[in-house]
């Protein structure tokens, strides 16, 4: 006979909801530029492609326009929001003092064997500019710094990061089209480098200049595709 006590302590199954699957795949094409700022897009037609009814698709969109990437309008189509250069600077800001309070953490902490597993990772990363493929190195590229907050103990952090960037990320999947996936490629082994050498003199100007580059980026995407940008 089954002790039922012993099933209390369970923890439940967490099945994602069918509207965080809807959120995640919209978020990402919209990321990845697959919808593109300004596409009209339709609770009907999403629920349709999916085969689910509109609510968990109402719902994604409500949780997308909270976060700025999609623009509900009563009465006219609901649009991807075009890229708002204040959002992505505020972002690169945010983004700048959360990441280095973590990579500096780390390398207090960080043991060899990790360095080594993170250089495993980079050659994931060679793998994917050499086969030029963006949402790979994209994918990859948040792997690296994701496992530096995990390792710095704030893997907290990292959510944060990855919902403030989202602005910044749009700019960047651009970026990746015009060689930016070699320069970052190039600085992760820099700044892997600097932290097997535990050189905190060098860490913050290199970690400054690799994300702080989108700011050059933005400017010259700007320049290339106005009509994804707010006035």
């Amino acid at each position: 006979m089954t002790d039922s006590s012993a099933l209390k302590a369970l923890e439940p199954l967490k099945i994602p909801k069918v509207a965080d699957t809807v959120f995640e795949e919209l978020h990402q094409q919209i990321l990845s530029l697959e919808l593109p700022p300004g596409t009209k897009v339709s609770e009907i037609e999403v629920a349709k492609a999916l085969g689910i009814s509109r609510q968990p698709v109402r719902d994604a969109f409500f949780r997308l326009s909270q976060l700025g990437f999609i623009l509900i309008r009563p009465q006219r189509a609901t649009v991807i929001s075009k890229i708002s250069e204040q959002a992505v600077l505020r972002a690169k800001f945010m983004r700048i003092a959360l990441e280095l309070a973590c990579w500096k953490a780390a390398m207090s902490v960080i043991s060899d064997a990790q360095i080594d597993d993170l250089e495993l990772l980079l050659k994931e990363q060679a793998n994917a500019v050499s086969a030029n493929d963006l949402k790979g190195f994209h994918s990859l590229d948040d792997d690296l710094h994701r496992r530096i907050c995990e390792i710095a103990g704030h893997e907290y952090a990292w959510s944060f990061i990855r919902e403030q960037k989202a602005h910044m990320d749009r700019v960047r999947f651009i970026s990746l089209t015009i060689g930016a996936a070699q320069r970052a490629y190039d600085d992760h082994i820099e700044l892997l480098q600097i932290m097997r050498a535990r050189d905190h003199t060098r860490l913050e100007p290199i970690l400054n200049e690799h994300l702080g580059r989108i700011e050059l980026t933005l400017a010259q995407i700007r320049d290339e595709k106005p009509e994804y940008f707010q006035e």
